[in-house]
């Protein structure tokens, strides 16, 4: 059996976790039908992936974010740039959050326009499904 003998660095650990989330959303956006699109260099941009049913097209940031409980802020980090969704993940819990990309500089986590949801296909395709 393979076995990794190299120590990944901080920076890059944090790279290749964040890559794994963005993975995970395409692969359960594609078994739903969905065509998904990774650009190339998102730099400046603030796409993570680009997803369309045909004549639609929506552009998703994908983040990670450590849970600080119940009145926790989320800040815009995608301003000035058009995102339609962020898809948040809880690095210290079983969960995460679909948002749709709001204009405000920060906003509570538990807003009611966010849908929080477990680490399944199934369940964040559910909540996605009623964003």
């Amino acid at each position: 059996m393979p076995r990794r003998i190299t120590k990944t660095q901080s920076g890059t650990h944090q790279a290749l976790k964040n890559t794994s989330y963005e993975s995970l959303i395409a692969s359960w956006l594609m078994q739903d039908g969905w065509q998904v699109f990774l650009p190339v260099l998102d730099h400046g941009h603030k796409t993570d992936l680009l997803i369309s049913d045909g004549p639609q097209f929506f552009r998703i940031q994908v983040k990670s974010f450590l849970n600080r409980g119940k009145s926790q802020q989320i800040q815009n980090s995608w301003a000035p740039n058009k995102i339609d969704y962020v898809v948040f993940f809880a690095r210290n819990g079983g969960w995460g959050v679909i948002v749709p990309a709001f204009e405000e500089r920060q906003r509570k986590l538990k807003h009611e326009e966010h849908r929080r949801f477990q680490p399944s296909r199934r369940d964040f395709l559910k909540q996605f499904h009623l964003i």
